[in-house]
């Protein structure tokens, strides 16, 4: 595993990647199900409001994850999820949206900024999340890549939206693939196969998809995203994938293919210092 499960200063458990606790100018994060106050099939660290979980125990679980892991929960800015490749420039005005003010916005996967102390956060229960971190303009992003994301290459977008907004060059960015299902547990139909083919080479694709002898396949999100990346041209050395399933470790982590859609959520969180 390529990450580091770590205990904020109030016992609050969380995961991080050590590629990117080496930047000083970066806090990032990743909840975990430990450490919340949430019951039943929240228990106990659920971070949405969207699923029936009490209001009260969310912002409680927010701001215990966020005195763990260094940030003021109260300028998150939170991504829209709807398994798009749409990505959000987050600006100063944007501070509070979707904890405390209501988002303008909708169907945005992908959020980028270059603002300090300016909190980037997107929810997960198998699907990717995406850290990106340039160094060199001192740009971050953090992309939610489902596997309609990943088909439709939400690295590449999150780096084009870097590109464009910042100067980023793709050489110049580590880039970690965080806590998500695993090509094991990850069965998929033929609608979806088709689609990885379509999208990606004969030669990827023997990376990333199984055919199985019941006419199914075993789909991997993560060699497809390490495909992405390194196509999209960020150097395999500087690509950090977890390796951490979120199905195979649901006693710790909300899976909702292992709990047939019975969980919370889990939230990634990027921020410059």
């Amino acid at each position: 595993m390529n990450m580091k499960k770590q205990i904020g200063k109030n016992g609050v458990p969380f995961l991080s990647f050590p590629a990117l606790d080496e930047m000083d100018w970066i806090v990032n994060g990743f909840s975990t199900r430990e450490g919340g106050v949430s019951t039943g099939m929240f228990a106990t660290m659920n971070l949405t409001f969207s699923r029936g979980d009490e209001e009260a125990a969310v912002r409680e679980n927010f701001r215990r994850i966020a005195a763990a892991i260094g940030f003021d929960e109260n300028r998150m800015v939170m991504g829209r999820l709807e398994h798009t490749t749409n990505v959000r420039v987050a600006t100063e005005e944007d501070a509070g949206k979707g904890y405390g003010k209501e988002p303008d916005y909708a169907g945005i996967d992908g959020l980028i900024t270059n603002v300090p102390n300016l909190p980037l956060m997107t929810t997960y229960a198998d699907c990717v999340p995406l850290y990106f971190a340039d160094p060199v303009h001192r740009a971050i992003g953090l992309s939610h890549s489902g596997w309609r994301g990943t088909v439709n290459r939400m690295g590449k977008a999150t780096l084009d939206a870097m590109k464009e907004a910042y100067g980023t060059r793709a050489e110049d960015v580590t880039a970690c693939i965080g806590p998500s299902i695993c090509k094991d547990c990850y069965e998929v139909g033929a609608d979806v196969a088709e689609e990885f083919a379509r999208n990606f080479t004969e030669e990827s694709l023997e990376r990333i998809l199984v055919r199985k002898e019941n006419g199914k396949y075993q789909l991997d999100l993560w060699a497809a995203n390490q495909v992405i990346l390194t196509e999209a041209g960020v150097p395999a050395e500087q690509i950090v994938t977890a390796g951490l399933c979120t199905c195979c470790n649901s006693d710790w982590l909300f899976s909702h293919r292992a709990t047939h859609g019975k969980r919370g959520v889990m939230a990634a969180f990027l921020m410059i210092r």
